[in-house]
């Protein structure tokens, strides 16, 4: 696809807009523009559906947009477990015992005389679980799971996760996700090793992304991709991104990221996705057929 920096696409037909939240949505501080607010209000009058698709687990995205959950999609741990008020619409867990073999050979790298500093997160539905509890891993895992729940040992958890998360403060390019190497699939490995952020590195079932979301979303929907807007800025959108026609990635991703995308959107430090959205939004005026349409 050929990304363009400064032009916006046409006024178009839009249905469903998905967004990756961060590095995409949120602010450099981490926090929804306020300008954004006022969209999601304008999205529901127009009946086009929103729904946020993230790495983050469902209860912090919930949490996040609570205030307008009714009627909203949530694309929670990367496209492993999607709900809509309240009600689950898909979920895919890991094999228990490849993901009971991943947190062995996570321990072993972290134990190690040149150990890796890791921290591991087992993500379950409705909670994660966490053995490291100093704040030096928790302030960096708190942000992203509203539902934590500290444990002695994971793999006594009694749940299948549907992701395994593992952060790094170092660059996990370099140093777990490389690690991890053997158990992904494009080596020869039964799952997915994603690079999801700038410390952090997925582990997920084979076959399962937020691209794969988003097409499921939009057959239950009725809205094919030429009505649909994604927003995103790493490695873990560029599926939801080809799913799309209109399709931005934000100003300083990643080439491989970049070149997923038909269009570039401002930085999300400059509020990229609102700036977009509102010409989207201001552009269904010049089309036939802007009544709000229930979906």
């Amino acid at each position: 696809m050929t990304t363009h920096s400064t032009d916006l696409p046409s006024p178009a037909d839009v249905r469903l807009v998905v967004t990756d939240m961060d590095g995409t949505l949120l602010g450099a501080d981490g926090a929804v523009p306020a300008a954004f607010w006022p969209l999601v209000d304008e999205m529901r009058e127009r009946g086009v559906v929103f729904a946020p698709a993230s790495g983050r687990q469902y209860a912090t995205l919930h949490r996040t947009f609570s205030s307008v959950a009714d009627g909203m999609v949530v694309i929670a741990e990367n496209g492993a477990y999607v709900v809509r008020d309240g009600d689950e619409l898909s979920s895919v867990t890991l094999d228990p015992a490849l993901a009971a073999d991943v947190v062995r050979h996570l321990r072993e790298l972290a134990d190690g005389p040149d150990g890796l500093d890791l921290g591991v997160v087992w993500c379950g539905r409705t909670t994660a679980y966490v053995e490291r509890t100093d704040r030096a891993f928790l302030d960096h895992v708190d942000p992203y799971y509203a539902s934590l729940t500290p444990v002695d040992d994971l793999l006594a958890t009694g749940e299948v996760p549907v992701k395994i998360a593992v952060f790094t403060p170092d660059d996990p390019r370099t140093t777990t996700a490389p690690a991890l190497a053997p158990y992904d699939a494009s080596q020869g490995g039964s799952l997915q090793v994603v690079v999801s952020g700038a410390r952090w590195v997925d582990v997920m079932p084979t076959g399962v992304d937020k691209g794969v979301a988003v097409r499921r979303l939009q057959e239950s929907l009725g809205i094919g991709p030429e009505h649909t807007v994604v927003f995103g800025d790493n490695f873990n959108d560029v599926e939801m991104l080809d799913a799309a026609e209109l399709s931005f990635a934000m100003e300083g991703s990643p080439d491989g990221v970049l070149e997923r995308a038909r269009y570039r959107a401002p930085s999300h430090t400059d509020e990229g996705v609102v700036t977009v959205l509102r010409h989207l939004l201001d552009g269904l005026d010049e089309l036939d057929g802007t009544q709000p349409r229930a979906v």
